[in-house]
């Protein structure tokens, strides 16, 4: 059913990124395996996509380099066809209370997480109008977006960005039967949280426990799916209760 829809996944070398391109190819979409500094884990992510019978290809760019991201996608859309899906997963943290800081840290943050989005959804949008079939756009905000936290002003305030700038651009394309959804997940085991962060988050945590990748990933392959058409400006939080 899916044959054919090309769905472009940021950040899809480890971690959730790589575990929606996976369950994607399940579905029988065709990938655009996107990451910037980890190819052996955007192989790694080809490998598995691959033995799901669907197309992949690799793409590398930093997000944050407008003028990089857009001749590359700009390229692949004109040679390959617009994306059905862009799964905007790409970002970086970088925690530390507000007074200390620094400036990079701050901007460095905004400029890949909130900028990234622009500079990835940009050159898309127009080859998907043109195509004049549904499509789907889905960014990962997260729960420090949606409530804040402590350590995380730089990263609360782009999580929180995109979900303004989700509902802002899913008023503009709806007409053009172009979801734009954000999902927002909480503490996600991706082998990256380690016991000492897990044991001061299992507190605000109700269900007393991490969340699975595939958690995650279900819930972007259902927003991607012909059952979601009516779905669009909505945050879908996957934390476990968190609030």
């Amino acid at each position: 059913m899916n044959s054919g829809k090309r769905v472009l996944v940021t950040g899809a070398s480890k971690g959730i990124g790589q575990a929606i391109a996976i369950d994607l190819a399940k579905d029988g979409y065709d990938l655009v395996i996107h990451y910037n500094r980890d190819k052996e884990g955007a192989l790694k992510t080809q490998e598995e996509v691959s033995k799901h019978g669907v197309k992949s290809s690799i793409i590398s760019f930093n997000i944050s380099d407008r003028e990089d991201v857009k001749a590359k996608l700009e390229t692949d859309c004109d040679e390959n066809g617009a994306y059905y899906g862009v799964i905007c997963n790409a970002g970086v943290t970088r925690d530390g209370i507000f007074p200390t800081m620094s400036d990079d840290d701050w901007d460095t943050v905004l400029r890949t997480n909130l900028d990234g989005f622009y500079n990835v959804v940009k050159p898309c949008v127009m080859p998907m109008i043109s195509k004049r079939t549904p499509a789907r756009i889905i960014a990962m905000s997260s729960v420090s977006g949606v409530v804040g936290n402590r350590g995380q002003v730089n990263y609360s305030a782009s999580k929180a960005g995109l979900i303004g700038a989700v509902k802002a651009l899913s008023i503009e394309l709806a007409k053009r039967n172009i979801t734009v959804n954000c999902v927002a997940p909480g503490l996600i085991d991706t082998g990256m949280v380690n016991e000492e962060i897990f044991k001061h988050a299992k507190p605000l945590i109700p269900m007393q426990r991490m969340g699975k990748v595939n958690e995650v990933s279900s819930c972007v392959k259902y927003l991607l799916s012909e059952d979601a058409a009516y779905i669009t400006r909505q945050v879908i939080s996957i934390n476990g209760g968190m609030c």
